[in-house]
């Protein structure tokens, strides 16, 4: 089983997302039951809310299933519980390490690197475009779940 925990400040948004559209991918091709998903945040902002009505609103308008889902903070014993953190910005990513004590395994890691790039995933809360966040997201998605077959 490959445990995976996606990032982001406050689980609301890009790391809602980016879980729901991971467990579409690997519905599609059959491999569910060989992967356990979760999103979390880095900050306490959001806890207990839902998935942000305008993120929703996209993964609905893209075919990608919604469940529910109430907003968690990462904790130091998650390292233990996952095998992968994969986190949307640079800020999630100092965040992440601060809370995990750390990353002496090397599973912290950058979500936009699975699509080649350097980069942040565009973040929506700031910028209203949840369509462009939602393409960065599906293609670091897509480009993980490749990484995880090699």
């Amino acid at each position: 089983m490959i445990r995976i925990v996606f990032c982001c400040h406050g689980n609301i948004c890009r790391s809602p997302m980016a879980e729901y559209i991971m467990k579409e991918l690997v519905r599609r091709e059959g491999r569910s039951g060989e992967f356990l998903i979760d999103s979390c945040a880095v900050s306490t902002e959001e806890l207990g809310n839902g998935v942000y009505p305008p993120a929703r609103a996209e993964l609905e308008r893209r075919g990608i299933p919604c469940g529910r889902h109430s907003a968690v903070q990462l904790t130091r014993s998650d390292y233990d519980r996952y095998d992968l953190f994969i986190v949307m910005d640079r800020s999630n990513l100092r965040r992440a390490r601060s809370i995990l004590g750390g990353d002496s395994e090397g599973k912290l890691r950058m979500l936009m690197t699975y699509a080649g790039e350097e980069r942040d995933v565009s973040d929506p809360w700031y910028s209203r475009r949840f369509d462009v966040a939602f393409d960065d997201i599906y293609e670091g998605c897509e480009g993980l779940l490749r990484a995880l077959k090699d």
